[in-house]
């Protein structure tokens, strides 16, 4: 069996994820496809990961990526989680991964609107609100989940849940009609309300924001693919980790793995996969520090991550797996950062890498400071670490 070792795993990742100074990315879609699609639950992670990689981009810039030559798509897609992906990986995201969770959904939303006692014929209901959210959707062009509220009062109803346990809370049925919306492909996040570190979307007819909408795939053929693009920017990766990342069964993955023809490698941790025509080493890459932020696609490539991580889980990671922002070097964690109130860049190094490397770390932490300009990104599920240095 061929064996792919630590510090190949590592050059690959420094170029693939366009991390090095001579692998940089020259454009948005291209930092995203390095990694299939950028993490999108933080708004802000978004520009963040893409200023990691791309050494001129502005907020601008990207900002005309993504709401007017629309090369980039929002969606919601692997492990239910939110993605920022190429327009031609949207139809593939959508087939393999998003319309099962949908109908996970809405059969979860139908549960909740009878337990709640607002309907005893919740299908029903939630077809009937869909289909006046989605005319008031069209009517008005664009909007905002308040400004549909006014047009389709069931919108505005809240659901109780988890009554009487410790994490008892309620959800508004607006976000939840939204979803199943977008998952289904009617609709699709345009131009945020506010800045770019804003979480409030409009939505927008689908067809109207990409003339003709997304394709439909085979549901099979969509998931082969989706596993080759995650082996081609991933590779190696172990069963786990791709079952992991995709949030699908083991059977699903097996059968993805043999119709592509992946080849059996062998890692620390055991058999690892990657594409039949990937067996060649990477050439040297220089040395190389980065600042990647809460989510980062590169840091959540994987569930396997010692190779990256080490000891340094417990500070990075919180108790749910959440990566908070991250200092790299030479392709592995060295460090995170953060930001105090007066939205400061700060850093802490949880190892010695030496004054050449520091250096560089704080070239970077000089960068992003001049990028978020005085803007403050709080991450969506602070770590250890970031609580420490954002106090």
């Amino acid at each position: 069996m061929h064996r792919i070792d630590v510090p190949e795993r590592r050059r690959r990742l420094a170029v693939r994820h366009r991390l090095a100074p001579g692998a940089r990315a020259r454009t948005a879609v291209e930092a995203a496809r390095s990694v299939v699609g950028l993490h999108a639950s933080d708004p802000a992670s978004v520009y963040l990961q893409a200023h990691a990689r791309i050494p001129d981009l502005t907020i601008a810039s990207l900002q005309e990526t993504l709401y007017e030559e629309r090369a980039l798509v929002r969606i919601l897609g692997m492990r239910r989680t939110m993605f920022v992906v190429p327009l031609d990986t949207a139809p593939v995201v959508l087939a393999s991964s998003t319309r099962a969770i949908a109908v996970t959904e809405r059969r979860r939303l139908a549960g909740f609107l009878e337990g709640a006692g607002i309907t005893d014929q919740p299908d029903r209901w939630i077809r009937d609100v869909e289909a006046r959210t989605m005319a008031a959707i069209e009517r008005r062009g664009e909007a905002v989940a308040t400004d549909l509220s006014k047009d389709v009062p069931e919108l505005r109803k809240q659901i109780l849940f988890g009554e009487g346990r410790t994490w008892q809370g309620t959800m508004g049925v607006s976000t939840r009609i939204l979803f199943l919306l977008s998952m289904e492909a009617r609709i699709v996040r345009a131009r945020p309300r506010g800045s770019w570190i804003s979480s409030q979307y409009r939505w927008t007819p689908t067809d109207r924001w990409i003339p003709g909408g997304f394709p439909s795939l085979d549901v099979h053929a969509a998931k082969r693919e989706l596993v080759r693009l995650w082996l081609e920017a991933f590779g190696p990766g172990t069963i786990q980790d791709v079952r992991w990342w995709t949030g699908w069964t083991v059977a699903d993955v097996k059968r993805a793995l043999g119709e592509l023809g992946a080849v059996e490698v062998g890692l620390d941790e055991g058999v690892g996969y990657v594409l039949p025509d990937d067996l060649d080493r990477t050439p040297a890459v220089g040395s190389w520090t980065a600042l990647l932020p809460a989510l980062d696609a590169t840091t959540m490539g994987w569930t396997g991550r010692d190779w990256y991580l080490a000891e340094h889980r417990d500070s990075i990671f919180d108790r749910n797996g959440n990566a908070g922002p991250t200092v790299w070097h030479d392709g592995r964690i060295v460090g995170g950062w953060g930001q105090r109130p007066d939205a400061t860049v700060v850093y802490k190094l949880l190892e010695d890498v030496g004054s050449e490397a520091t250096q560089a770390i704080e070239r970077e932490v000089e960068r992003l400071t001049a990028f978020v300009d005085g803007a403050r990104v709080t991450p969506r599920f602070p770590t250890p670490l970031y609580r420490e240095l954002a106090a």
